[in-house]
């Protein structure tokens, strides 16, 4: 069992100019703790977990969350706390001029992830 309760966020949080990077805080049969930080223009393709919920806690900036098949979305900013129940798509774009920075549990570990192909702002 890991000791360790408390991580700092912004030890794992890792900008680029190419597709976000998923930094993993820590991880358990239980649940995947994940940093996300995504620069202006880019995304967090549409997908889902079949097996599994995906909460996200907004840190800070703000960006297009992908609600639906159809391409559907709705803002979400800082302060938000975003709910994918098992298998809902969803996903980010950022549309703003500042990262977007938020912390993902992906529960339980084995939830699975599945591309969802074709949803684009």
């Amino acid at each position: 069992m890991n000791p360790t309760r408390i991580f700092k966020s912004a030890k794992f949080l890792q900008p680029t100019d190419g597709e976000p990077i998923r930094s993993v805080i820590t991880s358990s049969p239980e649940a995947t703790t994940v940093a996300w930080y995504i620069q202006p223009q880019q995304e967090i393709p549409a997908h889902r977990h079949p097996q599994g919920q995906d909460t996200w806690t907004i840190l800070s900036g703000s960006g297009e969350y992908y609600l639906d098949r159809d391409g559907t979305t709705r803002s979400i900013e800082m302060g938000d706390v975003v709910i994918a129940p098992t298998g809902s798509i969803h996903g980010v774009f950022n549309n703003g001029d500042e990262a977007l920075i938020f912390i993902s549990v992906v529960s339980p570990l084995d939830a699975g992830y599945e591309l969802v192909n074709g949803i684009r702002l």
